[in-house]
């Protein structure tokens, strides 16, 4: 779904990571760490699709259909997506599909030029891999969107296991997503990291006992940074690895 800002939730103490200023990387405690968990669209890739599909291709679809000004098309969808905002519905392909009577899966394949990882994440990827490091993808994804993603970036080549809500029952945002998350990764939370562009997202982890948060500023190619007020915001995964 297209990247809602999330409130802002209480600081994550930070006093075991050690910050680098702006134009140098962050000294990160790698030797602390033993398992990655990463969130896919906005932290892995880019969040430009997910956001011209929601935000601007699917209106214009659904106006086309109902003889509609996209922008009242726009405003009825975004009305639609705030009704089930944090429930499974928000990104369940096959509800929009039905609630529109447009085949969503098939609009997703038929734009999936528009998929991209971010550029830096084949490198954090190899990194951690050279690192020894277990790599979780954790998505609020629906599973055919994911499907479709991973065939787009082979992204599942650079990751132990991915985890999408459905799977667990919740969307990441939701606290009760973590503990059955934990139980079917086996991770350990204070010797976790995780990576999220979403700030309700990493609140959750938080709650749970996630240990290492950090917030990715830059998650649209077509957006300028948005860096966190309440979680240490990183622009590139450059930024937590160690200089050449």
């Amino acid at each position: 779904m297209p990247y809602h800002p999330s409130p802002h939730t209480p600081h994550h103490d930070s006093t075991e990571l050690v910050a680098g200023s702006p134009l140098t990387p962050h000294a990160f405690a790698w030797d602390r760490v033993d398992d990655v968990l990463l969130d896919m669209d906005g932290t892995l890739l880019d969040r430009h699709f997910d956001n011209f599909f929601f935000e601007e291709e699917l209106p214009r679809r659904y106006a086309a259909k109902h003889r509609l000004k996209v922008e009242e098309a726009r405003e009825r969808l975004l009305a639609m997506y705030r009704v089930v905002e944090g429930e499974l519905d928000w990104t369940d392909l096959n509800y929009w599909t039905k609630t529109l009577d447009i085949d969503v899966v098939a609009l997703t394949k038929e734009l999936d030029h528009l998929i991209a990882l971010h550029p830096d994440s084949l490198d954090f990827l190899r990194h951690l891999r050279a690192q020894r490091k277990r790599i979780y993808l954790l998505t609020s994804a629906h599973a055919a969107g994911v499907e479709i993603k991973v065939a787009k970036t082979r992204i599942d080549r650079y990751v132990d296991r991915i985890v999408n809500a459905f799977e667990v029952g919740y969307l990441k945002m939701r606290p009760e997503f973590w503990p059955t998350c934990q139980r079917l990764l086996e991770f350990e939370p204070s010797r976790s990291l995780y990576i999220d562009d979403d700030e309700a997202c990493l609140a959750a982890a938080q709650k749970f006992g996630v240990k290492f948060l950090y917030h990715r500023s830059k998650s649209s190619s077509h957006q300028p940074p948005q860096p966190s007020s309440r979680y240490e915001s990183i622009e590139s995964f450059h930024e937590l690895l160690p200089l050449p």
